[in-house]
């Protein structure tokens, strides 16, 4: 995909999004107003006033399980995730992550995501400076895209990035810093609620 059309995909997901949780409207206006009119290219890591990152939510409805991964440089649990790389869809970008980090292959798409293609939750938040990098304060525009996996296979840690991968019950997910993560917990929920675990099982 080029520049122009990863812009335009990224601004259709949040459109899509935002009709379906109208109430994070205003939170999440910066990356609107960025994919609208930065003439910078928002999927670049130089872009200090904010670039597109992508992350997984990895899913066992029957086990009431979420993966992660126990950030190398935060010192903290995260759901799978990175820069995007400028080159494919923001879901595909989400599922490399869970696979490059994790080790975990077998999952897919979540048949009761918001919408089917569409993220799971949409979240922007600050990153302090890295001068080591060459880095200054920005913004990191998180797509979070949701899959639907068993948390009996087995996992496979990528140790040059990550300390550790476990599957973490989602009540325990749910009280992790940020309130984001309560949030997207209560997403869950709702989801198991409405549908049965079986209807939660990856399809392959």
């Amino acid at each position: 995909m080029t520049a122009s059309d990863l812009r335009a995909h990224a601004l259709d997901q949040l459109n899509r999004y935002l009709e379906v949780h109208p109430q994070e409207r205003e939170e999440l206006g910066a990356l609107m107003a960025q994919l609208l009119e930065d003439p910078a290219d928002v999927f670049a890591r130089a872009n200090m006033r904010g670039h597109v990152t992508t992350s997984g939510i990895v899913y066992d409805a029957r086990a009431d399980k979420v993966l992660m991964i126990h950030h190398k440089v935060l010192d903290r649990w995260l759901q799978p995730g990175g820069h995007h790389e400028g080159i494919d869809r923001l879901d595909v970008s989400a599922a490399r992550e869970v696979r490059e980090e994790t080790g975990v292959e077998r999952f897919a798409p979540c048949p009761a995501g918001a919408g089917g293609d569409l993220p799971f939750d949409v979240e922007s938040h600050a990153i302090r400076a890295n001068p080591a990098k060459g880095e200054g304060d920005h913004v990191h525009h998180d797509f979070i895209y949701l899959f639907a996996a068993d948390s009996t296979q087995p996992v496979q840690p990528e140790l040059a990035e990550v300390k550790g991968v476990r599957w973490m019950p989602r009540a325990e997910f749910a009280t992790l810093p940020s309130a984001r993560f309560a949030r997207m917990s209560e997403k869950l929920l709702a989801l198991a609620t409405a549908r049965s675990p079986a209807d939660l099982a990856p399809s392959s």
